[in-house]
């Protein structure tokens, strides 16, 4: 099916073929037609599936038909970093680019003083962070009370990171009267219980990633007692082949653990996981991408969103509970037609799961 049978308009179309885009992904196929009718939507999709533009491309639109806009944000995108905030700016820029629709983005950990400026001149779309949205809000700079469309991304990720409290501040300020799309990877029973509440009769659309794994990433399994895996970790990590690597455990505090074992072997690693600030994890992946960190350790949830050509290695330090989880992981290896390497820790407690 093309992006032309999805019944939409014109100056949409235009930027999607200026961007390359015929084809749209399963999740598009399935979310636009539900929020271009107005409906309410759960979206159970993890990043890289084109949520994203599933969301972007319809909400242009309803906005767009209703021209001339009154002025007021319209459509509120709440999503739990930085990184995030700002790559969904850039699609609303990208789909938007012949509507005249503007848009603006606010996160923390910068100055506010060029948010506020963009903030002044008006804009219908905000996309912001949970703890800056709130200051602006309090200091006056922003404004609800004409919202039509509220969308909450990355629910889950929200939880694991501790803004779940804001956000439930950012909700109570909300019209009752709008359109709500909620979308998380998964569903843990406090992100169903916010859900339940949000919603009103929602269409869910589910996305899963296929359980298959890249042809060109080579994978091994290591059976090793728990009290040997950094051992094991640093063996390897000898061979000076291994530029980068990505270390994925199951715990915030197992990642602090292995960067600790890590440093006392002057191996330069950082770890990236809920607990840190968005400026600390910006700064570990900017350190891994150029090359100055050579181990990254990672959270699931952390690692969600990060996308690194040139990774050759992951390593299972902790075996994931889920396939889909295992796949999603080494998957971070072998991109843009690189071969890559996925290494499995495999300890005698895990082999019962």
């Amino acid at each position: 099916m093309a992006f032309t049978k999805l019944s939409l308009i014109e100056p949409i179309l235009k930027a999607l073929a200026t961007e390359g885009y015929t084809i749209p992904t399963p999740i598009q196929q399935k979310a636009i037609p539900l929020v271009l009718q107005q409906k309410d939507l759960l979206g159970c999709a993890q990043t890289g599936t084109g949520k994203t533009a599933a969301f972007a491309i319809p909400i242009l639109q309803l906005l767009y038909q209703q021209k001339p806009l009154a002025t007021g944000i319209k459509v509120l995108i709440l999503t739990p970093t930085r990184e995030l905030a700002i790559q969904i700016d850039e699609s609303f820029a990208a789909y938007g680019r012949y509507t005249g629709i503007r848009h603006t983005v606010v996160f923390g950990g910068v100055s506010q003083l060029h948010q506020t400026n963009a903030l002044k001149k008006g804009a219908d779309i905000l996309v912001a962070t949970p703890g800056r949205l709130l200051d602006l809000m309090a200091q006056g700079y922003i404004r609800l009370d004409q919202l039509q469309i509220f969308v909450l991304d990355e629910a889950d990720r929200m939880l694991d990171m501790g803004f779940i409290h804001d956000v439930k501040k950012v909700i109570a300020k909300l019209p009752a009267k709008r359109q709500t799309l909620f979308f998380s990877a998964t569903m843990p029973p406090e992100i169903q219980k916010l859900a339940n509440e949000l919603l009103r009769h929602p269409s869910k659309v589910e996305v899963t990633p296929p359980s298959s794994t890249v042809e060109k990433i080579e994978q091994s399994l290591y059976h090793v007692g728990k009290m040997e895996k950094p051992e094991l970790l640093m063996h390897l990590l000898q061979d000076k082949k291994i530029r980068t690597a990505l270390v994925f455990t199951r715990t915030k505090h197992g990642a602090d653990k292995v960067v600790k074992i890590l440093h006392r072997h002057n191996v330069p690693a950082a770890a990236i996981h809920g607990n840190k600030s968005q400026n600390a994890r910006q700064n570990a992946l900017s350190d891994f991408k150029n090359g100055t960190l050579r181990v990254l350790v990672a959270t699931d949830i952390a690692a969600r969103g990060i996308d690194i050509d040139e990774l050759t290695h992951v390593f299972n330090f902790e075996l994931p509970n889920i396939p889909e989880t295992y796949v999603h992981r080494i998957g971070r290896t072998g991109r843009a037609g690189n071969a890559g390497t996925a290494i499995s820790f495999c300890s005698a407690e895990e082999k019962q799961n």
